[in-house]
């Protein structure tokens, strides 16, 4: 499955602190939909994501009916991205 979607990237301070992208309510309705096949446990779900030139390997973490995509500090230097900052990301999920 391959999604593409433009999100605010923003921070949450929660158990896990980290920079995060919340998956638009389309994409994580599409995402709910193969979630048994792709999830390796606890909801989590594998993908390739791909912010500008840069690709990395991360988990989906469903929150609130969506879906979080973390965005790991490499990332965020290398694009030079910004909290609050609207980025345009591709997902990859193995089906």
């Amino acid at each position: 499955m391959e999604l593409r979607f433009r999100g605010e990237v923003f921070y949450w301070r929660g158990p896990a602190p980290w920079h995060y992208v919340a998956v638009p309510e389309r994409q994580s309705a599409e995402i709910s939909a193969i979630a048994f096949a792709v999830t390796y446990g606890w909801g989590v779900i594998p993908v390739t994501a791909t912010l500008g030139d840069t690709s990395w390997e991360t988990s989906l973490f469903p929150k609130d009916g969506l879906y979080l995509v973390p965005v790991k500090t490499v990332v965020r230097r290398a694009e030079a991205i910004d909290l609050g900052d609207v980025v345009d990301l591709h997902l990859h999920i193995a089906t």
